[in-house]
Order: structure tokens, then C-alpha cells, then sequence
């Protein structure tokens, strides 16, 4: 603790006698300073204690010393020292008038204390509270060290923050996901500042920020976690008031570690993923044996059960780590083993099928889709996904393939994500929204348009009826309302304009699906 001026009145070789203001002997003292000025104010910060003789004072007048109280006392002053048997043999009566008045404490110097004396006893009594909370510091940063490399993981840090700033604390992953809390009840306390670390994740490292409670009365303070470019995560600290200097040495402590591990948790993650990669290039190399040997423990859970994989493609310079930042963190919850490997401007991913890493990634889908339009007017995704079906060990180059096809569909259609089932099941027609394929299509179809525009013959309309029949003629015929040899002319007029055979099996595909296409695009809004 600070001074204050009950200590100084306590303090024996100084012999003060408070005067007035009694009842706020409380009040910190910051430093003690001596001024004969008429008017000090404008060299005070506030909490001094002012040491005076009132050589330029007219201490006996009631007006002149309620002016000067006030000034003092509305500048924060934290009380006045009046050296008596200097300028007056006691205080003048309008002094402790004027105090009483004011609520400003009024201590009596006696004539064989110095003002020297009463600086020395407020720095030295400074300098001891600093000295104690630098060495509370010094114990709270030995006691957060010790839990961070007792390998408890973050819960037993935050226990023992908690416990040094009188408060709770809470960390949270890049998503802004509580990771752990101290004590447990600050768990719900700590969620509902998840848009605020949202809000900070997107603030180069380090920053920080102070927000309030909405549900009590708690000073909230934010650290960001991470020295590059994007946080790694954050800390937040609560407490009844603003942090002294032993809890700043804890909370700065606790951030260095955390920032450390967060650190070293990467560095680790990376050699995993070195792991990784060298497992799923077995896996596709049709070497499912060597890869569950090479996978161990750490990937072997993963092998045994069905699994999905996803490729993703940044389209943007953003890249694919929001993405695997919000995969990893859904991982880290669930508890689910996830294989991550990046490669280039993708990311391939192996993860359980039907687990808590399936559904981030659908999730986060469903959000980009979902998120208004940037203002560079840019229709494209950030990141496109393609998803295989459900595979095992043995069918990984397969689900490869699923989800190359998937991914090129979903680039192809502007979308973020694209499961491999959307292509395996029901009509080829969806794929036919496609701009390659309605390229084609009026390619194909251009001169038939061309003559039918001309008003010599719906060509078009005849040539989707023969084809819908099968070639048959009296049914396409009677279809259109004319007679079999009216069809019969119109068809060789399609295969002269076209120059080609009406009878090559693939000439008749072909313009079905570019008849497919152009209807498609027509009925798209």
C-alpha cells in the first residue's frame, strides 16, 4: 500500500496534528511538495501533500483562504501541511475554516520538523511499496512459471493468476473460444467477451484493450497472445479495479508464458504436421500398412474409423488459415484427432467423419456463404472446399480424387463448399450451370437460332422433340402438330446447317445436353 496521511499523522518523529479534515486520512499520498505560491495548482498532479508557511498568504483572511482551499481540493490535492512558528506562531482560524469547509485535510507541522523530514518519510515509504510490489511481482512471476512447464496446461496458470490479482481470468483460442477459466465459474463470465476478442484478434499483435462487464462490475482487461502478424489467442484478466503494480508484473508474466507456449505449441504442431504429411503420402500411395506404422499413436485413432477428406484453395490472399484455425480450434474442443497438412495455397485435411471437425468446416461454409458482399466487389470465396464421401485407409486415393472433383465443382459454381455426395447423387443436369458448359451450348445452338430467327423454321423446337422421342418420327411428329415428312426435311436442314450426322450417337448427346444447358440457363433468375 501507498502512504496515506493517517500513516504520516502515525509516523512518531514527524509529530503531525491533524487539524481538519480527519475523517479522509485515508487518502494515498503520491508525494510531498512545498510551495509558498499564491496559486501552486498549476504545477500539482494530484495526491501531493503541500507543505506551506503562507509567507504570500493572507492566511487570516476567511475569503482569500476559502478561494485557495478550493483550488487545492478541486486540483486532487491529497492534503495540506502548514508549518506553524515560521510566518504564524498556529494555523489562522480561516485556514482550518476553509479546510473543514473544503473536506481537505489540514495537518499541523510543528516548528522543529522540517519540511525535509516529512518528503524523505513519503519517498521512502514509496519506495518500500514499490519495493514490496516488485517483489510480489518477482513471486508471481516464479509461481506462473512453475505451473507453465509443469505441463498442467493453461488451467494451472490461470488458477494462480487468478490468485495474485484477486480476480479470475480466461484464455481463449485465435477463434475466441474460451480454451480454460479460474476459477470455473468464470467460464460464463469469460464467454460473453467473445466479439470483443474477436474484435482484438484482428488488431495486429500485441494489443490490448479494457471493456467492462455487461453483467457486473468487473474492470475486464484483454491481452493478445502472439508476436506476428495475426494473435494466437488471448488473455483476459478481471478485477474490481484497475491493476496495481504486483498484478501488472503477474498479468505481464502470464502473458509472456502463455505467448511462449502458444509458441512452442506451433513449433510442435509443425513437426506434426511433417507427420502428417508423410502419412497421407502413404495413404495415397496405396500403402495403408506403412502409414498406420509411421501414423503411431498420434494418427493411428484416425485411420481406424471412416474419415473425410477436404481439400481447400485459397482464392484470395487471405488464405487458407482462417479456415485451419477454426478446424484446429473445433479439434481442441472435441478432443478429435485431425490431420492438417498444408501444401502451397491448399490445405488437405483428414478428419472423422461425422465429427465435431466435419461440421466447423460446414459451419464455417455456411458463415463465408452467408457474409455479406466485400466492398471490392469481388463475388469469389476467400477459400473453396471440395469434400470427399466417407473413406477408410484403403480408399484414400479415391476420396482424393472425390474431392479434387468436388473442389473444381465449387470453383466452378462460386461457391465455398461442395461434398462430393452433391455430384455422386441424383440428376447430371445441376452440373449443366455451368459458364464452360453454357458456352457451349449457344455455340452449338447459335445457327440453328440464327435460321429459326429468320423465320424459316423452328428448327430448334423440332430438334428437341425428335431427340426427347428418340428418333422416333410419327411420335415427334405428332408432338409438334405437323406431319412426319415436314420433320423428316427440318432434320437434314439441322444436320446441313450444323454439318453434321444426325446418326453419330455422340452429334446426338452432345445437342441433348446443349438443348439441357440452354433450358437451364433460361429458367435460372
Amino acid at each position: 500500500m501507498p502512504p496515506t496521511l493517517a500513516s504520516l499523522v502515525q509516523h512518531s518523529a514527524l509529530r503531525l496534528t491533524v487539524r481538519a479534515g480527519a475523517d479522509r486520512l485515508g487518502t494515498p499520498v503520491r508525494w510531498a511538495h512545498a510551495s509558498e505560491l499564491a496559486d501552486p495548482v498549476p504545477y500539482m498532479e494530484g495526491g501531493e501533500l503541500l507543505l506551506v508557511t503562507a509567507t504570500n498568504l493572507d492566511a487570516r483572511d476567511p475569503a482569500t483562504m476559502r478561494r485557495y482551499v478550493r483550488r487545492l481540493a478541486g486540483a486532487g490535492v491529497a492534503g495540506l501541511g502548514f508549518g506553524v512558528g515560521v510566518t504564524y506562531d498556529d494555523i489562522p482560524a480561516a485556514l482550518v475554516d476553509a479546510a473543514e469547509e473544503a473536506g481537505l485535510p489540514l495537518l499541523e507541522v510543528p516548528r522543529r520538523t522540517p519540511f525535509l523530514a516529512i518528503s524523505k518519510a513519503v519517498s521512502a515509504a514509496i519506495a518500500a511499496d514499490q519495493y514490496r510490489s516488485v517483489t510480489a511481482g518477482f513471486e508471481a512471476q516464479r509461481e506462473l512459471t512453475r505451473a507453465a512447464v509443469a505441463g498442467d496446461g493453461p488451467a494451472a496458470l490461470l488458477t494462480r493468476l487468478a490468485a495474485h490479482i484477486d480476480g479470475w481470468a480466461a484464455l481463449y483460442d485465435s477463434s475466441g473460444a474460451v480454451l480454460a477459466a479460474a476459477p470455473e465459474w468464470a467460464a460464463r463470465r469469460a464467454a460473453r467477451l467473445t466479439p470483443e476478442v474477436e474484435r482484438l484478434r484482428d488488431r495486429p499483435a500485441p494489443a490490448s484493450a479494457v471493456v467492462g462487464d455487461t453483467e457486473g462490475d468487473d474492470r475486464v482487461e484483454l491481452q493478445s497472445l502472439g508476436t506476428g502478424r495475426r494473435a494466437r489467442g488471448a488473455l483476459a484478466v478481471g478485477t474490481g479495479a484497475a491493476l496495481g503494480t504486483a498484478e501488472r508484473y503477474a498479468v505481464n508474466s502470464a502473458v509472456a508464458l502463455l505467448t511462449l507456449t502458444t509458441a512452442r505449441s506451433r513449433a510442435l504442431q509443425g513437426a506434426e504436421q511433417r507427420l502428417g504429411a508423410a502419412v497421407l503420402r502413404m495413404l495415397l500411395a496405396g500403402q495403408p500398412d506403412h502409414a498406420r506404422a509411421v501414423a503411431g499413436d498420434l494418427y493411428g485413432g484416425l485411420l481406424d474409423a471412416p474419415f473425410r477428406l477436404l481439400i481447400a484453395e485459397a482464392a484470395l490472399p487471405a488464405g487458407t488459415e482462417p479456415l485451419a484455425e477454426a478446424l484446429d480450434a473445433a479439434a481442441g474442443r472435441s478432443g478429435e484427432t485431425l490431420l492438417m497438412v498444408p501444401e502451397g495455397e491448399r490445405l488437405l485435411v483428414l478428419a472423422v467423419d461425422g465429427g465435431a471437425v466435419a461440421a466447423a468446416c460446414v459451419a464455417y461454409a455456411r458463415a463465408e456463404e452467408d457474409r455479406p458482399p466485400r466492398e471490392s466487389g469481388a463475388e469469389e470465396p476467400d477459400v473453396v472446399v471440395g469434400l470427399s464421401a466417407p473413406a477408410g485407409p484403403i480408399a484414400v486415393s479415391a476420396a482424393y480424387k472425390q474431392a479434387e472433383q468436388a473442389l473444381s465443382v465449387a470453383r466452378r459454381r462460386g461457391r465455398v463448399l461442395v461434398e462430393h455426395e452433391e455430384l455422386a447423387a441424383g440428376s447430371v443436369l445441376p452440373l449443366l450451370a455451368d459458364d464452360a458448359v453454357r458456352a457451349f451450348a449457344d455455340g452449338m445452338l447459335r445457327p440453328l437460332q440464327e435460321h429459326d430467327a429468320k423465320g424459316r423454321g423452328d428448327l430448334v423446337a423440332s430438334l428437341r422433340a425428335w431427340l426427347s422421342r428418340h428418333g422416333q418420327w410419327d411420335a415427334a411428329a405428332a408432338d409438334l402438330g405437323v406431319h412426319r415428312h415436314t420433320l423428316r426435311y427440318r432434320m437434314r436442314r439441322v444436320e446441313e446447317i450444323l454439318g453434321r450426322s444426325l446418326d453419330d450417337p455422340d452429334v446426338r448427346m452432345e445437342l441433348w445436353l446443349a438443348l439441357k444447358a440452354t433450358a437451364a440457363s433460361s429458367a435460372t433468375p
